[in-house]
């Protein structure tokens, strides 16, 4: 158990954290915080790669397998700070609630982790098998997954505990998220004389129509393949006396294991290519969304918008190692999967590596005016985070 100094250490690492405003490709300040507190706490090896995360490296005195605990240090926007009670950046303590922006999603458990490996070093003074991380990422608010590919490459590890806010329960897989662009073309004309054009937005209408028709998947234990719509804007826009020529809309479509870019894109090419042969005049695209962002060290962050599921079995033996872990420091862990798309999206989804979720505070406080955690799940977050290192690098 931690003792009251270690409680206060997690708390006031959260609390520098939070006071640190790290949207998505501004998060240098927290990095920096980050790094520094690695140093002071003898960290073997402290490294911010290209996109601007930090990961900090123990190692053990004999060989043994890589340990990694990923917690994404940049945040959602506050776009009206005047809505909150408590003050957004400043991390202030209130009735054993820890408030701020990125309190539970998630710079209260990175600051778990921190002081957890931290403490890990320091009973075990360097005697233990392997290699224990924590990496601060970021661009994940806009990117699950691209930058923990730098992380992965860099420190090869053998199991994932992705530390997004579960509750204290273990999570065993998620959805992951594909952004679909459907576009349609038209002929653009005056107003006066619609006719002699062909409407961008009225063709969006018809196949509208048919992409709700879609049939979505289902997985048994993920559930349902999401397919909505989340934004539509002509061009020109605003069309001042001009039928549009351009259409554009966006489809949020939540993944389920074994799906690839081709089977999430067939339904909606094979609707496109229907209406394209049956509707005249109709012309239209489909395909992924790509994301291009500026990072804190100056370098560029891309890629298509295509973050993959995944799953595993509960009786997996390193499943049941973690769920004893957790037991054995007096939690009673459920398991359970994550609603929303992680990092965890790279490290199972993409490179096959064993993951698993574990983390303070409940999900759908994430993103929410007044965003706090709890206390009392930060100090059992860090002595999860301590079992779960024993058990495997023991």
């Amino acid at each position: 158990m931690l003792n009251e100094t270690e409680k206060t250490m997690v708390a006031d690492l959260a609390g520098e954290l939070i006071r640190l405003p790290s949207y998505s490709g501004q998060e240098g300040q927290v990095a920096q915080a980050i790094g520094d507190f690695m140093k002071r706490n003898g960290f073997d090896d402290v490294h911010v790669d290209r996109y601007g995360s930090v990961t900090g490296t123990i190692r053990g005195d004999e060989a043994g397998p890589s340990l990694l605990y990923d917690g994404h240090i940049d945040t959602v926007p506050v776009p009206d700070e005047s809505a909150w009670t408590r003050a957004p950046f400043g991390g202030e303590i209130v009735d054993q609630k820890l408030y701020g922006r990125g309190a539970s999603d998630m710079k209260g458990a990175v600051a778990a982790m921190l002081v957890a490996a931290a403490l890990f070093k320091k009973g075990n003074q360097g005697r233990f098998k392997g290699q224990l991380s924590v990496a601060g990422v970021v661009h994940e608010e806009c990117f699950e997954g691209i930058a923990a590919r730098e992380i992965s490459a860099r420190v090869n590890p053998d199991l994932v505990v992705i530390g997004e806010a579960s509750e204290l329960n273990l999570k065993i897989g998620q959805r992951g998220r594909a952004e679909i662009v459907c576009q349609t073309r038209g002929v653009p004309a005056h107003s006066a004389n619609p006719d002699k054009g062909v409407n961008a937005v009225e063709l969006m209408f018809d196949l509208f129509k048919e992409i709700a028709k879609i049939e979505a998947p289902t997985h048994p234990t993920l559930g349902r393949g999401v397919l909505v719509l989340t934004d539509i804007i002509s061009n020109p826009y605003p069309g001042a006396s001009v039928v549009p020529s351009l259409c554009r809309a966006t489809y949020d479509r939540r993944l389920l294991v074994g799906e690839t870019k081709e089977s999430v894109l067939a339904p909606l090419l094979k609707v496109k290519a229907e209406l394209e042969k049956n509707r005249k005049n109709f012309q239209a695209d489909v395909f992924l969304a790509q994301g291009k962002e500026q990072c804190h060290t100056g370098n560029v962050i891309e890629g298509e918008r295509f973050f993959p599921g995944w799953v595993y079995d509960e009786k997996e033996e390193f499943v049941q190692k973690a769920l004893q872990a957790l037991q054995s420091v007096g939690l009673t862990p459920s398991l359970t999967q994550y609603s929303f798309c992680t990092n965890g999206s790279h490290y199972a989804g993409e490179k096959g590596i064993k993951t698993i979720g574990f983390g303070p505070s409940r999900e759908n406080l994430a993103h929410t005016i007044d965003e706090h955690v709890e206390l009392s799940q930060l100090h059992l977050a860090a002595e999860g985070y301590l079992a779960l290192s024993r058990a495997f690098l023991s």
